[in-house]
C-alpha cells in the first residue's frame, strides 16, 4: 500500500487534516499536494458514514487516507481498515494494556485478532488478491497509538515494544494540558520540547515510525530534527481561512 512504501523512504510526509464531515473535502484537500489526509472522528465532526466516503474520495484523489477513531473504539479500527484505510491513529494510549488492546483490533493473527472481512479495502486495493492482502496487512496498514498525557509517556517504552504498534502520534496540546497539571494549553512550550525530542528519539530507536500534530506550520523543520517522519497541518477550517486571508490580501493589497 501507498502510505507503508513512502514511510519506507525515510522521508518527513505531510498530512491533511479532515474535520469537516464532507467527502468532497477531504478529497479536494488530497488533491493539494498532502501526501495523505487524516480524517478526524474524535474531535471532528465525521461520523462513520461521512468517514468511509471521505476514506474513498481520499483513494480516488491518489492518496493514502488515515484516520482517527475516537476514544475506546477499537471496534471501528478494525472496520476502518475494512473500508480502506491505510493506518488509524488511536488517541489516549496511556498504558501497554491500552497499546495491547489497540493492536488486537489492528493486526490478524497471530499479531492481534483482527477477523477477516476487507472488502471495501480490497475494491480500493486492486493490486492485491485477498491472499495477498492477507499476508501484506500486518506490515501494511499502519496502528499509531496517540502520545500525549504523562501516563503514555512513562509508558513509550512497553507502547513501543508491542509488535502490533507500528509508531505514535503525539498530541502536543494534550500533553502540555497533561505535563502541565492542567495549568493551560501550551504545545509549544520551551520544556515541553525536550519531552517531544526524547519521544522522537525513543522511537526511531525502537524501529518505529514517529508523527505529531504542528500547531504552526513552521515546527515542522524542527519535528523533522527530533525524529518525527510525519506532521499534521491544522484542520480543515483552518487550511481554509488561512488560504482566503492569502487570496484577500492579494486583492486588497
Amino acid at each position: 500500500m501507498q502510505l507503508r512504501d513512502e514511510i519506507d523512504q525515510d522521508k518527513v510526509l505531510i498530512t491533511a487534516w479532515s474535520s469537516s464531515a464532507s467527502a468532497d473535502m477531504a478529497g479536494a484537500l488530497a488533491g493539494c499536494g498532502f501526501d495523505t489526509v487524516t480524517v478526524d472522528m474524535q474531535h471532528g465532526a465525521h461520523d462513520e458514514a461521512s468517514a468511509f466516503a471521505s476514506a474513498k474520495a481520499i483513494f480516488a484523489a491518489g492518496k493514502p487516507a488515515m484516520l482517527r477513531i475516537p476514544v475506546g473504539r477499537n471496534d471501528l479500527a478494525s472496520r476502518a481498515l475494512d473500508m480502506g484505510f491505510e493506518a488509524v491513529i488511536a488517541p489516549m494510549i496511556n498504558s501497554v494494556a491500552d497499546a495491547d488492546a489497540f493492536a488486537k483490533a489492528m493486526k490478524y493473527p497471530p499479531l492481534g485478532e483482527r477477523s477477516w472481512g476487507p472488502t471495501k479495502a480490497l475494491q480500493m486495493h486492486r493490486s492485491h488478491s485477498p491472499e495477498s492482502y492477507f499476508a501484506a496487512a500486518n506490515r501494511e496498514t499502519l496502528a499509531l497509538a496517540m502520545i500525549e498525557t504523562r501516563e503514555a509517556f512513562a509508558a513509550l517504552d512497553g507502547i513501543l515494544g508491542n509488535d502490533g504498534i507500528d509508531g505514535i502520534f503525539v498530541g502536543p496540546s494534550d500533553l502540555s494540558i497533561s505535563w502541565f497539571n492542567g495549568a493551560g494549553v501550551d504545545p509549544r512550550n520551551a520544556e515541553l520540547q525536550d519531552v517531544l525530542a526524547e519521544i522522537g528519539r525513543r522511537t526511531r530507536e525502537a524501529g518505529k515510525f514517529a508523527s505529531i500534530f504542528a500547531v504552526d506550520p513552521s515546527d515542522v523543520p524542527g519535528f523533522a530534527r527530533m525524529g518525527y517522519r510525519m506532521a499534521a497541518l491544522n484542520t480543515d477550517p483552518g487550511i481554509f481561512h488561512a488560504g482566503a486571508a492569502v487570496m484577500l490580501g492579494k486583492a486588497c493589497a
